[in-house]
Parts: C-alpha cells; sequence; structure tokens
C-alpha cells in the first residue's frame, strides 16, 4: 500500500517554516500519527534544506525507513506501516556533493521545561532559572544533549544556530511553550564547548543574532559566541566555611576588603599582555590577601563584558564567569581555595544598567523585552546604555536569579550592588522634561524598590551565609534597614559621603586644614543611620583624580605621612573597610586597566615601608576587636575632643562589647605635639600599640616610649588625662591595660 499518499503537508505549513513564522515547529515536523483505511499509523517529517537524501532508524535499530523528498521544499517524509507509538530515531544526511552525518532528531522529543517551570517564570519566582534556560547539559527522554531555552516574547520564530548546524538558522528552529515567551529545543548528543547563539526574527519580520542571556560561557574577546558549558561537576572542599559563616555574623566581626580588579592587579611579567588566569591568580593573589591580613577580596565585575574599558561594568554576559581568566570551574576553584584560607570573595554586580551592543540584551527579540521602550524610562543619557525594566517579572527573574548563580554556583560571599541611586532614582542623569514620574508625579522607581526587596528576602532565605551591600550615592534613607522596618535590606551601604569629606579636607594644605574641620567630624552624625563601609576604591584613583598618594600635599616625606594618616584614621574609624588594589603600597600613577600594577615601587624604601604599615594595620585591625565589634552602634565610639581646629587635632575611643578601650590621636598638621595633654575616658596603664610615625613605616620615630600614664588631672570633660608626644602628620592608638 502507497501510505506516501495520505501524508498531508498543508502549504501553509511550509511556508510557516520557510518564512520564519512558526512558533510551533514540532507540530510540523518529527514524529506524528495520521488515520488511514487500517488504523493510526505513523508518518516522520524533517527539514533539511541542504539534503539530497534522508534514511532514518530507531534507536533500538529494529526499525530503518527511507524519507520521500517532497520537491524542492527542503521538506523529507517518511510513512511507515506501523501503529503509531512515539519513538526515538536517527537520521543520515546525505548532502549535495556526498558528504554525510547523522543526528538523533530533536523534533522527536517533548519538552524539558516543565507547566510548573513556566508558572514560575512566569511569575518572577524562578530562582534557579539558570538551570531551565540557556544551554543546560543534561539527559532527557534517555539521551544526553543540551537543552537551549531563551525567553523572547515577541518573537515570530526563534532558532539556536551554531557549529553544530552550520550557523544555519533554519536547521534547529526552536518551540514557544504555549503563549509564555518562552522558547526550547534539545539538542542530543551535544556537549561542552559547542559555540551557539539564537536566531531571533521579530514581530516586523527582522533577523536578530543574539548570544544567550544566560550563557554561562563566552568565546574570548572579541569573539562573542555563546559557549556550552557543565553546570554541574566541580567538587567543592569548602564545606566547613559554608556552614560556618552567615551574613549576620558579619556584623560583629572584622571585615577588610581588597577591591581587585583581576585583569591588572598583576599581568604575565613575560608578556603584559596577557592577563593572569584564575589558577594563576589562586596561587598569587591569595597568598598576598594571607600575606596582608585582609579578610575579604572584591572583584570588579567578572560576568561577560566586550570591552575592557568598561572594567566589567557594561555587561553583556550576566551568567558567564568571563573568558579573560580561564573557565567557570577556575573560577570555582579559587573561590573554594580563598573559603579554605578564611577569605571570603564579594563581585561587584551591576543590576542597574546594560550596554546597548546589538549582539546582547538590547531589542533582544526586536522589542524591548529587558528596558522600557520609552527612552526616557529605558536608557541612561551620560552612560550611552539601558535600563532594566524592573517590573517585568521576567526581568527581575533574570537578575534575581543571577545573584543567587553567583551567590550558590560559585559559593561567592556576598555582592555589592553596583548605582543603586541610578535605579531607585527616575530622575538619575536626567534633565527636566526627559524622564517619567511615578504614579504619584514623584522620582522614585517603585518597581526598582520592590526588586530589591525581594532581592533581599530571597538572599536570606537561599543564601544566608551572603551580604549585600549596595553602591548608593544619596542620602536615601534605610537602605540597610530590614523590608519590614521599611529599608531596602542591604547589609552594607559604601559610604560615599565619608569619603569625599576626608579627601577634600586631606587634600588641603595642613596650614588651611583648621577651616575645613568639620569635615572631619560630620560623619560621626550619620554613622549609625546605615551599616556602613569606609572605601578608598577604585572609583578614587580614575579619570584625572590622580592615586591615593597624589593627593596627599606636601613634599615626598609630607605625602607618605599624610597617606599612613589616612589610612589609621580610615582603620579608625567605625565601619568596615575597603581599599582598592595599589593604595595600599602607594602607588605614584592613576591605576589603569591596561597594565600591571607597579610592583616594582616596593624595591623603593617609601613603598616598601607605607606597605609593611598595612600589613600590621590590618593585622591590628584584625586582632583587635574594638575596631568591629560594635561597628555599627554609638556604644562602639566616644570622642575624646572634636574640637581641636586649630592644631587640626581630633582624638576618641573604640570600644569593643568586654569594654576593652583603644584611645585613637590624630594630628593632621606636621607640627610634633609634644606634651599634648589628653582627656583619658578611663584611670590606668595606656600601652601604644600603633604609630604610624614609626621608623619602620618611614615615620620620624616620634612617640611615647611604648605607653602612658594617666593623671588625676580633670581635662576635656573627663576626670583623668594623659600627656602624650603627639607626630607630625600621624595617628597614634593606645590600648588600656586591664
Amino acid at each position: 500500500m502507497d501510505f506516501f499518499k495520505y501524508v498531508t503537508l498543508t502549504e501553509a505549513q511550509l511556508h510557516s517554516i520557510w518564512s520564519f513564522d512558526c512558533k510551533d515547529p514540532f507540530s510540523i515536523l518529527g514524529i506524528h500519527p495520521f488515520e488511514t483505511d487500517k488504523g493510526i499509523k505513523t508518518v516522520i517529517r524533517a527539514y533539511q534544506p541542504q539534503a539530497d537524501f534522508l534514511r532514518g532508524e530507531s534507536l533500538d535499530q529494529k526499525l530503518d525507513f527511507d524519507f520521500v523528498k517532497i520537491g524542492n521544499t527542503g521538506f523529507f517524509e517518511a510513512a511507515l506501516d506501523v501503529e503509531f507509538e512515539p519513538f526515538l530515531y536517527r537520521l543520515h544526511v546525505t548532502h549535495h556533493g556526498g558528504n554525510s552525518y547523522s543526528l538523533v532528531d530533536p523534533y522527536a522529543f517533548s519538552p524539558v521545561i516543565s507547566e510548573y517551570d513556566i508558572h514560575l517564570m512566569s511569575a518572577g519566582r524562578h530562582y534557579e532559572l539558570y538551570k531551565k534556560l540557556g544551554a543546560n547539559i543534561v539527559e532527557h527522554q534517555g539521551v544526553k544533549g543540551i537543552h537551549f531555552a531563551v525567553w523572547a516574547p515577541n518573537a515570530k520564530s526563534v532558532a539556536v544556530i551554531g557549529n553544530f548546524n552550520s550557523w544555519d538558522g533554519r536547521r534547529h528552529p526552536m518551540r514557544m511553550l504555549g503563549d509564555s515567551g518562552f522558547w526550547e529545543i534539545f539538542v542530543p548528543e551535544l556537549g561542552e564547548y559547542e559555540l551557539y547563539r539564537f536566531e531571533i526574527h521579530g514581530p516586523d519580520g527582522a533577523c536578530h543574532t543574539k548570544i544567550d542571556p544566560l550563557a554561562k560561557f563566552s568565546e574570548y574577546r572579541p569573539a562573542t559566541a555563546s559557549v556550552s558549558i557543565a553546570l554541574e561537576g566541580y567538587e567543592w572542599n569548602d564545606e566547613e566555611y559554608m556552614k560556618s559563616h552567615h551574613a549576620t555574623k558579619v556584623f560583629g566581626s572584622p571585615m577588610n576588603i581588597y577591591e581587585v580588579h583581576p585583569g591588572s592587579w598583576k599581568r604575565d611579567p613575560h608578556n603584559p599582555d596577557r592577563f593572569l588566569n584564575w589558577d594563576e591568580l589562586s596561587e598569587q593573589l591569595i597568598p598576598y590577601l594571607i600575606e596582608m591580613n585582609y579578610t575579604h577580596v572584591e572583584f570588579m565585575p567578572v560576568a561577560e563584558h566586550p570591552l575592557d574599558e568598561s572594567w566589567g561594568y557594561q555587561v553583556t554576559g550576566y551568567f558567564a564567569p568571563t573568558s579573560r581568566y580561564g573557565t567557570p570551574n577556575q573560577f570555582r576553584r579559587f573561590v573554594d581555595l580563598c573559603h579554605q584560607n578564611n577569605i571570603g570573595v564579594i563581585l561587584d554586580w551591576v543590576p542597574a544598567h546594560f550596554p546597548k551592543d546589538a549582539h546582547a540584551l538590547g531589542c533582544f527579540d526586536g522589542t524591548a523585552c529587558y528596558e522600557h521602550a520609552d527612552p526616557r524610562q529605558g536608557e541612561h543619557p551620560h552612560w550611552g546604555t539601558y535600563i532594566f525594566n524592573y517590573g517585568r517579572k521576567e526581568v527581575s527573574n533574570f537578575l534575581i536569579s543571577n545573584a543567587m548563580y553567583w551567590l550558590r554556583e560559585f559559593h561567592c560571599d556576598g555582592l555589592r550592588v553596583d548605582a543603586v541611586a541610578s535605579m531607585i532614582y527616575l530622575d538619575y542623569g536626567k534633565e527636566e522634561g526627559n524622564w517619567v514620574p511615578n504614579r504619584d508625579g514623584g522620582n522614585i522607581n517603585y518597581d526598582a524598590l520592590e526588586f530589591l526587596k525581594h532581592l533581599n528576602s530571597i538572599m536570606g532565605k537561599l543564601t544566608p551565609h551572603a551580604v549585600l551591600i549596595a553602591e548608593e550615592s544619596t542620602s536615601y534613607p534605610s537602605i540597610t534597614r530590614p523590608p519590614e522596618q521599611g529599608g531596602l535590606g542591604f547589609h552594607y551601604k559604601w559610604n560615599m559621603g565619608w569619603m569625599n569629606d576626608f579627601l577634600s579636607y586631606i587634600k588641603q594644605e595642613p596650614i588651611h586644614r583648621k577651616y575645613h574641620h568639620n569635615k572631619l567630624t560630620f560623619s560621626m552624625i550619620y554613622a549609625y543611620s546605615e551599616n556602613f563601609i569606609q572605601v578608598f576604591s577604585h572609583d578614587e584613583v580614575v579619570h584625572g583624580k590622580g592615586s591615593m598618594l597624589g593627593k596627599m600635599p606636601g613634599d615626598d616625606w609630607q605625602k607618605f605621612a599624610n597617606l599612613r594618616l589616612t589610612y589609621a584614621f580610615m582603620y579608625a574609624h567605625p565601619g568596615k573597610k575597603l581599599n582598592f588594589m595599589g593604595n595600599e603600597f602607594g602607588q605614584f600613577r592613576e591605576w589603569n586597566e591596561k597594565q600591571s600594577l607597579d610592583w616594582h615601587l616596593l624595591s623603593w624604601e617609601p613603598h616598601a615601608k607605607i606597605h609593611h604599615m598595612m600589613r600590621v594595620l590590618n593585622k591590628l585591625y584584625r586582632e583587635e576587636s574594638t575596631f568591629w565589634e560594635v561597628d555599627h552602634h554609638s556604644d562602639g565610639f566616644e570622642w575624646i575632643w572634636c574640637d581641636d581646629a586649630d592644631h587640626s587635632i581630633v582624638s576618641f575611643v573604640r570600644r569593643d562589647a568586654k569594654g576593652n578601650q583603644v584611645l585613637c590621636v590624630f594630628n593632621f598638621t606636621p607640627v610634633p605635639r609634644n606634651d599634648y595633654r589628653l582627656g583619658a575616658p578611663s584611670p590606668g596603664l595606656w600601652k601604644e600599640v600603633f604609630n604610624s610615625d614609626a621608623d619602620l613605616f618611614g615615620g620620624s620615630n616620634m612617640g611615647n616610649l611604648g605607653q602612658v600614664h594617666t593623671e588625676d588631672i580633670s581635662w576635656q570633660n573627663k576626670n583623668w588625662s594623659i600627656e602624650i608626644q603627639l607626630p607630625p602628620l600621624a595617628a597614634v592608638y593606645f590600648k588600656l591595660e586591664v
């Protein structure tokens, strides 16, 4: 019997595939039932536009069959005289010229994504989105391969293209699951390191070739293709660390962060244009962190980005550790080794905006998917980037699952959220008339606030080990208060106000500092309004601002003395600490992402000595609980005297929960102060535990012979006082012996 006469592919079906206007190619291609006068039989259809001949066989090899080519349409059909029951089969394809290959037909497989997955994704609550979208290596219906899935709600058709199908968008068109906007296909027998992209035909028919928004790896720049890689398989060795660390424990613990750009901390000395990979960084950076007594390392963004000059802040691959520094598992190994050495790893994270590169998220399916359609809402005019549409559930889900990805799949200890102010304010960086007010006529982005609160609540449940840090440059209230108390739920906020005030002060010639004395003291007015981190970040040593050493006035000796004093004041001030790489040894020049730090400076005595001071200061900070145990409450701080503007001297006490005390005194002039009397909060012996003027650190070695005793002389509203030798441009710490 001629079963082919029963097959009824319509012209409309053929045309929908040809014209890239089919949202369910599985309804046409693959294995299907068809009715004959002998019952429900089986027809198999394939679209192989470059093939001359097609043969098939079942995977159990019990059945083989030939296809009939349907004219020059590119379609092939095989009508089988067997009762219909779905089965998997292999296609043997012979191309023009005799080239041949075989594949298991993707169109014989059922969907991988479940209806429950679709429900969670549409509701914005699929926190493991990266396991369902992107390219995931799975076993499906007993066959290993790659499940490709992508969100493109307004596309007419979507196909995955790659080196496995000669980048031909006709070969693997995907299906939309209902009207969800999520497209998928399972391609059997593919594995790691396949290059791929998505070919998307928008509602106007235009073709857009895009990288995978949830790709786990990417080609090395300037190439941009997404790369398949296994998500599972790395064996962690940090179980003890992960069990013992909790975000809330950080408040009463030391937190001293070394901010690093991994591409320029060090370069290959034999090839300065080559980045060190994560394995090489683990061999060099981790021992350095241990030697220098840091508790955490914070990396500028390590997600994939096309432009080195963006420093990683214009992200195209949110789920892909940049290939500049190696593979995802190399990064996992780096984090693992940090944890084994009790070092936390924090990542800069950029949910505020994304670049307009044509291959990335912008106008993803030919329409505004991740951004707002209205440029008044969807664009940052100063940065030339798009703003995420936080009110769209799929977008907030994308970002929250991305945070979960770094914290869960890479065991990172926290995220520093970049440019929070630009998220909160609708008019950030915009002129009048170029922004859209909220429903109440104001400038607060309610959707962004809800997104941040949602993120915090999920982190508390799913990643309780991790901290969330805001880089927020305004005085928006309650950044670090829980959402139930009206806050946004961040654990910490960068103290940008203190940083700006202090740098403005320290740049002054010492003779003029008395006129700016309030900039030293103003920060304590609001010190407990948020949980702060005191920062000297990369932003302060770029774009003509000069290096930290370069900001200091005076001759070389005074520059180094001022810098030592700066760091000593920062470490004694309430709040956790962050310092950018190179600051610790007094780099002369501004930071340049294109080259290594100037490590050769350590062969020069002034740089080596301030470097040694930072090692000692970090150690003292970690060991002395008075500097961190009561960081965020007034019980941990008391002014001794803050009104000596004429001499530019301030003094205060830091305390821990047990009542231990360290008295910190700062002289911001180059004039030594002999026999300087200072009020003492308690009687007894005060031991000099740190002096930034020590010869070991490059100073003049003026000090107090290691200790001072209180006298029963009332001074500065205290019942006792001490008389000290206060060095020029220096900080001295005294600890009460008990």
